[in-house]
């Protein structure tokens, strides 16, 4: 039944484990809503919306019927010297939906990708405008950006996947989130003495994802622009996980009332179907690279960047939004995340339960796990897949509230502490 696996372990590598020493990954047969069944016929509900893509669900007919209908049309065309309506239509749709003047999208395949695409686009916004020396980022501590060697630079040193590289990566300013007077003042201070290097600032709004699922307020993102336009220097937005309501506004930046020079999109942007991804640019930055000089342009061009099927999807995707009741969904999963893993405040080894949005965290005072409690979760029918100091969920938005109680109580049932109440 699972000849494919054993037959194709051998050749695999496989991503953030020591395959050694890790459990056999579970054989995947279909999707169906918000549920993963595996080959043997168990269910499980997905609660991390496979790293937070799936939005609405796995195999939406919507998006599912765009893709089919593009895929008979034309699957990929070069994006170097030919145009496509997918692309096109979703690049517009996408200005029309993010605040201010974000109006030029960049497409690309992976999130990482798109911030790779944005730091350049930095650095280049600077050479275009005739200033020199300004290539270095200032990021912050809990922060992750990706995995590709310029984003590692900008990520938590201290976080773990990417200390073996440190000392080999150019250096950058890591520094605290402006969360409060002095942290603010400090910021402040490094932009006073260094902001002559400094190409831009580079954030996760509302929540550091893969660094810890940290929380911070929107006030922290009002302080990061008052600071980028009194230094003079950029501001990105890494809306890779927050983007596409996961926190409750379609985008973190727009329900905060902040604009950066350049925000990057990935993860639910096509709904959990396809690779794809977007570094958006404000017409600032774009006007830089505006030129008679063809030594102006922006000298990138991801192969498959654009894919019609992956816009088609991204499409359907937008559909969805605009026309369903995510909000709604989004409001119905905090409340229940909230009161499904509150009990687990009491846990032995937690520090901490938040949530936001669709997001709950769970977390330790040291590292868990990961590989034994996921076979403790898949155990109990639910995929959930720690990592670092923290269990967490980040459900699809159509999951029911019969799904989110599996999953709570798995969490709650796993950590040893009583039944929510309500």
């Amino acid at each position: 039944m699972t000849d494919w696996l054993d037959r194709g372990a051998p050749h695999v590598w496989r991503p953030y484990c020591q395959m050694k020493t890790a459990p056999a990954p579970l054989p995947v047969a279909r999707t169906e809503g918000a549920r993963i069944i595996l080959e043997d016929g168990r269910e499980l509900v997905d609660g991390i919306a496979s790293w937070w893509t799936a939005c609405h669900g796995y195999n939406h007919p919507h998006i599912a019927k765009a893709v089919a209908n593009q895929l008979a049309r034309a699957p990929h065309v070069m994006f170097g010297g030919l145009a496509h309506a997918p692309a096109y239509d979703l690049a517009r749709r996408l200005a029309a939906l993010l605040p201010g003047d974000l109006d030029h999208v960049f497409f690309a395949e992976s999130g990482s990708v798109s911030v790779e695409i944005a730091m350049k686009m930095a650095i280049q916004f600077w050479i275009n405008r005739g200033v020199s020396g300004r290539s270095k980022f200032v990021s912050f501590l809990g922060g992750y950006h990706g995995d590709t060697l310029a984003t590692m630079t900008i990520c938590d040193p201290e976080e773990g996947m990417h200390s073996l590289f440190s000392g080999v990566m150019p250096s950058q300013h890591v520094v605290a989130l402006p969360r409060d007077r002095d942290s603010e003042a400090a910021l402040d201070a490094l932009l006073s003495e260094k902001g002559y290097e400094i190409a831009a600032l580079i954030v996760e709004p509302r929540i550091q994802g893969a660094g810890g699922m940290l929380i911070h307020d929107d006030e922290v993102l009002r302080r990061l622009r008052v600071l980028a336009d009194r230094h003079d220097v950029l501001l990105i937005f890494d809306e890779i996980f927050t983007g596409f309501g996961r926190t409750g506004d379609l985008f973190a930046c727009q329900g905060a009332g902040v604009t950066p020079d350049i925000i990057t999109l990935s993860k639910a942007l096509t709904g959990g179907t396809l690779p794809l991804s977007a570094a958006v640019a404000s017409r600032r930055i774009f006007e830089a690279f505006w030129s008679d000089d063809a030594g102006a342009a922006l000298m990138h061009g991801p192969t498959y960047m654009a894919n019609p099927l992956a816009c088609a999807a991204a499409g359907a995707s937008l559909d969805l939004f605009e026309a369903g009741d995510w909000k709604a969904d989004v409001a119905r999963i905090e409340l229940a995340l909230r009161r499904g893993l509150e009990p687990c405040r009491g846990a032995a080894g937690v520090v901490d339960v938040r949530t936001l949005g669709a997001i709950g965290v769970v977390e330790f005072e040291a590292a868990v796990d990961s590989g034994g409690l996921c076979q403790q979760f898949a155990e109990l029918g639910c995929w959930i897949r720690p990592m670092g100091k923290v269990v967490y969920l980040t459900p699809p938005f159509v999951t029911t509230d019969a799904e989110l109680a599996q999953l709570t109580g798995a969490i709650r049932k796993v950590l040893g502490v009583a039944e929510a109440r309500v």
